[in-house]
């Protein structure tokens, strides 16, 4: 099954997935990339981003370049903000409602805490399909990184490739 991966990444643990899951499933891959960035430190960090994120706000991504119908399934990759997915995948979604329409759904959250199920359920609602097919759930994969968490994301990439 022909796969992308949609992500977007703050400080790299989801990117780190992505890289590793790539690699693994052979899919091909998407950053998307705010025009704004994000702030990555500190307080405004959480509150900005969280808010973003409660507010359902959809930002302004750089240009990109996808041929959509080449894909039979679409993954989202995604740091949990306040157990939602991250404002620029909205963007992404509402851009592409009609060429995404119909397409399976995989995703994943990577989280310091919690929230990723609630997130999920977001996603599965802004998408349009009452689930998301396979979903997986990956704590700090970069930042407090060991051989158990790889082999998570590898657990991760089996079940997709089993399709």
């Amino acid at each position: 099954m022909k796969t992308l991966i949609v992500y977007f990444s703050l400080e790299g643990n989801t990117e780190y997935v992505v890289d590793m899951m790539s690699k693994e499933i052979g899919a091909d891959v998407l950053r998307l990339i705010p025009k704004k960035a994000y702030h990555d430190k500190g307080f405004a960090k959480f509150f900005w981003g969280g808010k973003s994120a409660v507010m359902a706000e959809k930002p302004e991504l750089e240009a990109y370049s996808v041929d959509l119908s080449q894909y039979e399934r679409v993954v989202f990759g995604f740091p949990v903000w306040a157990s939602n997915f991250t404002p620029p995948l909205r963007t992404f979604i509402e851009d592409n409602a009609n060429a995404i329409k119909g397409k399976n759904f995989a995703a994943f959250a990577c989280q310091s805490g919690s929230g990723a199920e609630k997130a999920f359920a977001k996603l599965a609602k802004a998408l349009g399909v009452s689930e998301i097919e396979k979903t997986a759930v990956f704590i700090d994969p970069k930042a407090r990184h060991d051989e158990s968490k790889d082999g998570q994301i590898k657990e991760f990439c089996s079940v997709l490739a089993s399709e």
